[in-house]
């Protein structure tokens, strides 16, 4: 062991975030993209392509000359070439480390296939020859994150995890640092799907956007002007109302001919979240919405642990960072259990004690899993949680085919 601090890295569908423990914010956020060059036909090789390669923002800029493509999908590496190439760029370019000297904490999305563990083991302790690894369930991490906030008095590792980021919701219960993998559930709907949704909205009314700049600017009014309403049916008629005082306007730059231009928003500020609880206004292949998945997943949880999963329900992810989000989740999750409570007390007459749902929202919510990895990694248990190439060299890749849950990281 060097002294050094671990190596956090969190790659998500849409951008990966890296940085090292005990840091309260990553130190680089970029797109879990990778452009790389395209063999020109008829040309004979010259034995640099593999080293002829951009990734996040550069990746982006580059896509015209360069064939632009993300590993990751749906919180699963889809690439693992092109995911070997991130990292080498990740370790050296961006945070400027030796590998042999750090240890790393690296996430892996529910139900990650053990394969997917022995692969990620291989390219780490081979390719880097790395002296320890950790591989972390995003939604445990999550719940860690989730200590910050005053109102969480005891650090359990006991919990509901709404994870939402750009390609994929999960529901994810965990009980004492264990998910309950049979009842995880999944909203196929995500970041991705609010923006093209806001998008929808922009073409419809005909604005006045350049095409090359339509994806991003339906992006950025979801981000600096979207809330989560109480009431679908009242927010329009607030705004049919008072429109002047509720509909905005954004003013912006062409990147290409630098004319200055401007966007109406109206109640795109309102439904884009929405879909989250009435999934019918996008979409009609999934139609169930959060709440009632959030209500199906605890009640599909062993008896005895319901009551710590309504108590500690964590939001993390992008997709959760809108106004009002947990205050209309807590509410609608609250009436499920309220009804079925009066239920109980009219078929026996007696009085249970009530179930608290209380969902948690913090500062930390946008890269919770991240935060949650620098927390745990900078514990001095994390080392001996880890796996060690000593290890590795021993038995071979199947060692992080299981990963130690944190004991005394909630003592």
């Amino acid at each position: 062991m060097s002294g050094l601090p671990a190596v956090v890295i969190d790659n998500g569908t849409g951008y990966t975030k890296m940085g090292y423990a005990g840091n309260n914010e990553p130190s680089f956020i970029v797109p879990s993209a990778i452009a790389t060059n395209k063999p020109v036909q008829g040309m004979a090789a010259k034995g640099v392509e593999d080293l002829d390669f951009y990734i996040g923002e550069e990746a982006m800029t580059a896509a015209k000359s360069y064939e632009l493509s993300y590993p990751v999908r749906h919180g699963q590496i889809d690439n693992w070439t092109h995911m070997e190439m991130m990292w080498e760029q990740i370790i050296f370019k961006y945070l400027r480390a030796e590998p042999e000297d750090h240890y790393f904490l690296l996430t892996e999305p529910p139900l990650n296939a053990p394969e997917n563990r022995e692969y990620l083991a291989e390219i780490f302790f081979e390719t880097f020859n790395v002296p320890g690894l950790y591989i972390a369930v995003q939604a445990v991490l999550a719940l860690a994150a989730s200590w910050t906030k005053k109102q969480v008095e005891d650090r359990t590792l006991t919990g509901t995890v709404i994870d939402s980021g750009d390609g994929v919701t999960h529901v994810i219960p965990v009980a004492e640092g264990y998910v309950i993998g049979s009842c995880i559930k999944h909203i196929p709907l995500a970041g991705r799907d609010i923006t093209a949704f806001v998008q929808q909205f922009l073409r419809e009314r005909d604005e006045r956007i350049p095409p090359s700049e339509s994806l991003e600017m339906a992006k950025r009014i979801k981000e600096l002007y979207s809330y989560v309403c109480p009431d679908i049916a009242k927010e329009f008629a607030k705004y049919d109302a008072d429109p002047a005082k509720w509909f905005r306007v954004h003013n912006a730059v062409d990147s290409v001919t630098k004319k200055p231009y401007s966007v109406n928003i109206g109640y795109e500020r309102f439904l884009a979240p929405e879909i989250f609880f009435n999934p019918e206004i996008f979409s009609s292949d999934f139609l169930t919405p959060l709440p009632v998945l959030v209500d199906e997943t605890v009640q599909s949880c062993p008896i005895d642990t319901r009551r710590g999963l309504y108590k500690n329900i964590v939001l993390s992810g992008g997709s959760t960072m809108f106004k009002d989000f947990a205050r209309r989740l807590q509410r609608d999750v609250k009436k499920f259990v309220e009804n079925r409570y009066q239920l109980t007390v009219e078929r026996t007459g007696g009085k249970p004690t009530p179930t608290e749902v209380n969902v948690i929202s913090h500062n930390m919510q946008r890269y919770a899993v991240w935060f949650g990895g620098s927390m745990l990694a900078s514990l001095p248990e994390f080392f001996k949680a880890c796996h060690t190439k000593a290890q590795y060299d021993e038995k071979g890749p199947a060692i992080c085919r299981y990963n130690p849950v944190f004991g005394a990281a909630v003592q």
